[in-house]
């Protein structure tokens, strides 16, 4: 997606600028880590952008997820330069070292000319008072921090990442995707399979994207699509959960580590791999969409025409 100049210049400067958070600088050189900036932020609020951004914590608005929307009428454009820098520390530090400048610009390219400044966020609760939820909303992107007033819970909810890397529609091989790494590391699970085992796993089509309802939860421990995991010998068990690790891998340890606690805690054994013929790009037969799931765990990649991921794990439906 094109960009115009002066828009390139200054997201490059964005992402060279370091954040001073007041009352934190000269903290050791040591980085807040997200929930801590999400109470900063909300301190910095003035009273007519509370009424904007600002919501109970149990208002549904929080549960809500989809692959381009905007939670609140508000952009990142209109907060003040320091506000918009400490949504961007916040963003950056919910992934991992490795990845995290990765999906900022993944981010940034996605969201066209205006970059992540056309993003919005809204809070929910209040941080360092009791329950809150920062969320953060816009094209390919649905990103939470709730420092577990979320219980039981992954990530505070469910999220979305995706990503157009060249163009809406996407070859075989997906160049620049920064997601796609995901999908070769779910087709090897796939290419360990014996013909029975594959027959299994290999299904028609796949679920349709409804918003929330994507990422419904069934509680079902049989029945699902593909085969089960319990179906599987014990190296090829081995390497569900490697690549497990490495659908995780863009995430921050602490998300990573809670997201594989609520997994093992529902029964491993019942998660099901699937994998969809009906949107083969190239009709390589390296499946484009596929997805994990079990009673109260959904991780479904949709690679075609370009990556749509929908993520929610619990530990009950």
């Amino acid at each position: 997606m094109p960009q115009s100049r002066r828009s390139f210049l200054r997201k490059a400067a964005a992402l060279s600028t370091p954040l001073v958070v007041p009352g934190l600088a000269g903290a050791a050189e040591k980085k807040p880590v997200s929930e801590t900036l999400v109470k900063t932020l909300y301190e910095s609020l003035s009273p007519e952008q509370r009424k904007q951004l600002c919501f109970p914590f149990d208002h549904p608005l929080r549960r809500k997820v989809d692959n381009n929307w905007h939670i609140t009428k508000s952009t990142l454009e209109d907060l003040t330069g320091d506000q918009q820098a400490m949504v961007k520390e916040i963003f950056m530090g919910l992934h991992s070292r490795k990845y995290a400048r990765k999906v900022f610009e993944q981010v940034e390219w996605d969201s066209g000319i205006d970059g992540f400044e056309s993003s919005s966020i809204a809070l929910f609760g209040s941080p360092g008072t009791g329950k809150f939820e920062f969320v953060l909303t816009g094209r390919h992107c649905t990103r939470r921090c709730d420092g577990d007033s979320v219980e039981g819970t992954a990530f505070g909810g469910p999220i979305f990442y995706g990503h157009a890397a060249k163009s809406f529609n996407e070859g075989p091989a997906h160049e620049g995707n920064v997601y796609w790494f995901q999908a070769v590391r779910a087709n090897e699970v796939f290419q360990m399979l014996d013909g029975k085992q594959r027959r299994q796993a290999l299904c028609k089509k796949g679920r349709r994207e409804q918003g929330t309802r994507t990422v419904a939860l069934t509680g079902k421990k049989e029945g699902l699509d593909g085969i089960r995991v319990a179906d599987l010998s014990p190296d090829q068990k081995g390497h569900v959960r490697k690549v497990m690790a490495d659908l995780l891998a863009p995430f921050r340890e602490v998300d990573r580590r809670e997201s594989m606690k609520l997994v093992e805690a529902a029964g491993f054994d019942h998660l099901h791999l699937a994998f969809y013929q009906n949107q083969d790009i190239g009709n390589d037969r390296v499946w484009d969409v596929w997805q994990i799931e079990g009673p109260s765990m959904l991780w479904y990649f949709r690679g075609s025409p370009h990556v749509h991921t929908w993520v929610h794990i619990k530990d009950q439906a």
